[in-house]
């Protein structure tokens, strides 16, 4: 059952790069899961491995890692990955831009101003849970053969 949820979790995430790869922009996406490994002096260390195996309630990293393959730089850029149904967004991931946030994948801000309309038609403040897409927009071009990478940080639910 947990590799059938992370296998439905990234090919959500693999829909995204296509679309960008029509031009010289290529995207990929990739999920990282936080391991804690006990240290004989008691300690706990934490990295990032690939995500291959991970259960409901394992942290994971989704990246988004971005290149211009053209000749020429790329301005006005914004890159949008959905975030799959079996994991709950959380944040930026540490050292990433914070992203703008979407409930409905069409309109974007920060989540303290996105709002959700409940079943009977009232509505409420949005909360991580209900995020449904990230986007970024890079302030700067992207030169020809340049690339880097955002993440955030989310839950496998």
């Amino acid at each position: 059952m947990t590799l059938r949820i992370l296998a439905a979790a990234i090919p959500a995430l693999v829909l995204a790069a296509p679309l960008a790869a029509a031009g010289p922009l290529t995207m990929t996406t990739r999920m990282m899961v936080e391991k804690r490994v006990a240290a004989r002096d008691g300690s706990t260390a934490t990295t990032m491995i690939p995500a291959t195996r991970a259960v409901p309630g394992d942290r994971i990293t989704v990246v988004l890692a971005y290149r211009n393959g053209g000749t020429a730089p790329i301005g006005n850029l914004v890159l949008a990955n959905p975030v799959p149904r079996n994991v709950a967004f959380r944040g930026a991931a540490a050292g990433s831009a914070a992203p703008e946030v979407s409930v409905d994948g069409k309109t974007y801000g920060s989540l303290d101003g996105l709002r959700v309309t409940t079943p009977d038609g009232a509505t409420r403040p949005a909360t991580a849970n209900d995020v449904t897409h990230v986007r970024w927009r890079l302030s700067s071009p992207v030169a020809a053969g340049q690339g880097g990478e955002l993440a955030f940080q989310a839950v496998l639910k």
